[in-house]
């Protein structure tokens, strides 16, 4: 679906008027942003209720109705319906014209009187498995805390040193989480910690603030936060070097990779920072500048993004390898198809590349399909798995964590064997 670029203006509008001339105005003006979307307008006097599909997993199930009855006390009068106050009546009709854009119900649940729109939760609600609990570390191995400060702001970070360490040079893989989630969840989930253990290296997992995005999501979608040197991209880079600095890491073997919000910001960094980056892993992505705001965000994650001219990433790209489920209702699997396009051509010798697909299957597991792309020497460009009946999850990942599917492959695994074939 098109989604006209006046339509945030008409929804600012509407919370302006709510707050102020009142609500008659702010139904016209949501009836104005739904006509331009060239969708129904609905009455908004009554909020919307999710469908049974997509309710809260954590959310208790309503009882059976005899149980209902035995539990209840005995009714009392019904109170005289209480008029929503104007910032509910505002996030009414917000969640409404969300809804009428096929976001579910629970994404984006943020006011619309703000500066600027802030994305929608990446995640699915009913997805979110429960927090991660500390796991527990080899003896020797650490899991410690940092911060990183720039003229962009601040971030914190988590790096793990695996037992092995005994001030050997050794790779780096830097991990960017999705929404809602943060770096204990994310090492939990994708078991990358573990792996650090068995492949000998460090991970570090920059960390979202709510203050930069209140569902915790790296802003890939915001134009600032795609160039080099500037926003979350010089935070990310930033804390790579400290972590560089700090530590013998092999330069010639940091990576970046991450999941969904985090997939498409590991995009961007290492679009941006090939000389820092050797290669890039993404997990339920976008490609590179796949969005200037809200609504192109929208458009690509529901309609996936297109081949696009003014979209090309820049020459002088790294290797890369992508996941994607072909059952993802977040973030179209079509996105991942243009993503490993735009990957491998943006590499020299990618327009003469060559494919090879081959299919596969985990034992009571998913199917999938792995395409490899390679230069005519052999040399690797890129790699895209599509997980069959997958959906929005880290595939292969520990429940544990949240957003994943243990039915495999194994993700995590497969980008560590991949970023060690290209460096």
């Amino acid at each position: 679906m098109k989604l006209p670029l006046n339509m945030l203006a008409h929804m600012r509008a509407a919370t302006r008027n709510l707050m102020g001339q009142g609500p008659a105005a702010a139904t016209e003006a949501i009836q104005q942003a739904l006509a331009a979307a060239g969708l129904a307008p609905q009455a908004a006097s009554t909020q919307q209720q999710p469908p049974q599909a997509m309710r809260d997993i954590n959310q208790p199930p309503a009882p059976p109705p005899a149980q209902a009855r035995a539990e209840q006390p005995a009714a009392a009068p019904e109170a005289a319906p209480v008029p929503p106050t104007p910032a509910q009546a505002a996030q009414d009709f917000a969640q409404d014209f969300m809804a009428r854009l096929g976001v579910p119900v629970g994404l984006g649940q943020h006011s619309f009187d703000m500066p600027s729109f802030e994305m929608p939760n990446f995640h699915p609600p009913g997805f979110n498995a429960p927090a991660a609990t500390p796991a527990q570390m080899p003896a020797g191995a650490q899991f410690i805390d940092g911060v990183y400060r720039n003229h962009a702001g601040t971030r914190s970070y988590k790096l793990y040193i695996p037992s092995s360490y005994h001030g050997q040079a050794m790779p780096l893989i830097v991990m960017l989480h999705g929404c809602t989630q943060n770096p204990d969840d994310f090492a939990a989930g994708t078991q990358m910690n573990a792996l650090a253990e068995e492949k000998e290296c460090f991970v570090v997992y920059p960390a979202q603030t709510q203050g930069a995005n209140s569902s915790r999501c790296w802003n890939w979608f915001n134009a600032i936060d795609q160039q080099r040197d500037q926003g979350e991209p010089s935070l990310i880079a930033g804390i790579t070097r400290q972590v560089i600095d700090d530590y013998p890491v092999n330069e010639r073997e940091v990576f970046v990779a991450g999941l969904s919000a985090g997939g498409a910001m590991a995009v961007i960094v290492g679009t941006l920072y090939p000389d820092l980056f050797a290669a890039v892993g993404v997990h339920s992505g976008l490609p590179f500048a796949s969005a200037k705001d809200l609504p192109s965000a929208l458009a690509a994650m529901k309609g996936g993004a297109m081949p696009n001219a003014q979209r090309q990433a820049p020459a002088g790209g790294v290797p890369i390898i992508v996941f994607h489920g072909d059952r993802d209702t977040t973030v179209n699997p079509r996105n991942g198809d243009e993503l490993i396009a735009q990957g491998v051509r943006s590499q020299a010798g990618g327009k003469a590349a060559k494919a090879a697909s081959m299919d596969g299957s985990v034992p009571n597991g998913h199917r999938y399909t792995r395409t490899t792309h390679s230069q005519a020497d052999g040399s690797p460009l890129g790699e895209h798995w599509v997980i069959h009946g997958a959906g929005h999850a880290w595939s292969g990942g520990s429940g544990d964590g949240s957003y994943t599917d243990g039915k495999g492959p194994d993700a995590s695994r497969e980008m560590l064997r991949f970023f060690k074939t290209v460096s």
